[in-house]
C-alpha cells in the first residue's frame, strides 16, 4: 500500500542546521523501515515561512502530490515580532484566520490532517534573533500563537501535537532551531502520536 504524506512548515519542518537529521528526516528514514506499506513523505518546509507564505503555495504543493497525510507546523515566524512588542510578523487576527483557511483547503486532499505544535525558545539568544537584528521570539508570543492552533485544531475536530512543553535550552542549537537531538525528540512524540491514530 502507498501512501503519500506532505509535511509543511518552516525552517524547523525544512530541518536546516542538522546535517540530515530533522524531524522529517527522522520520520522518512523510520518509514522506510515498513516492508508491508511504501509511504512517499515530501519535506515541504520553507526556511522563514509564515502562515500567509505556507496559504500562498498550498494549493500547487497539494495538487501536484495528491497528499492522503497532510502535517503542517508553522507559526514561530507569525509570532515573532519586528522592532515592536505590538508587531507582531503576522497578526494573531491573521493567523488565526490562516490556520482555518489551512484547514478547509487541507481538507480538499484528506480527513488525515495533523498540526504540529511550535517550540519554545532560548531567550537568552534570540531577543533579538542574530541573524535577523529587528526580529524577536519571545516564549510568552509563542505559547499565545500556540494556543491559537491549539484552539483551532480543537474548534474544527483536528489533531493536535503539542510541543512546547518538549524540548530544553540545550535542545536548541541557535535559540531558536532544534538540534539533532532536539528534533530526535520531536520525531519521537510524532511517531507515537502518528501510530496511535493508525496513520503509519
Amino acid at each position: 500500500m502507498e501512501k503519500i504524506i506532505n509535511i509543511f512548515g518552516d525552517s524547523i519542518v525544512y530541518g536546516g542546521y542538522t546535517g540530515g537529521n530533522g524531524w522529517v528526516d527522522y520520520l522518512r528514514r523510520h518509514l522506510e523501515k515498513d516492508e508491508e506499506k511504501y509511504f512517499e513523505v515530501y519535506n515541504l518546509g520553507i526556511t522563514g515561512e509564515t502562515s500567509q507564505g505556507l496559504l500562498e503555495r498550498f494549493d500547487v504543493e497539494g495538487e501536484s502530490r495528491e497528499p492522503d497525510t497532510i502535517i503542517i507546523g508553522i507559526g514561530i515566524n507569525d509570532s515573532c515580532y519586528l522592532k515592536s512588542k505590538d508587531s507582531n510578523y503576522v497578526s494573531l487576527e491573521e493567523f488565526e484566520k490562516n490556520i482555518e483557511e489551512l484547514i478547509e483547503k487541507s481538507r480538499k486532499f484528506t480527513q488525515e490532517i495533523f498540526f504540529i505544535g511550535l517550540t519554545k525558545s532560548d531567550e537568552s539568544k534570540v531577543l533579538p534573533v542574530p541573524w535577523v537584528p529587528d526580529f524577536y521570539c519571545k516564549n510568552e508570543n509563542i505559547k499565545i500563537y500556540n494556543d491559537k492552533i491549539k484552539e483551532v485544531c480543537e474548534k474544527n475536530d483536528i489533531h493536535f501535537i503539542e510541543m512546547l512543553d518538549l524540548l530544553n535550552n540545550e535542545d536548541l542549537k541557535d535559540g531558536l532551531h532544534p538540534s539533532s537531538e532536539g528534533h530526535k525528540k520531536m520525531f519521537l512524540r510524532i511517531k507515537d502520536y502518528l501510530k496511535e491514530n493508525s496513520i503509519i
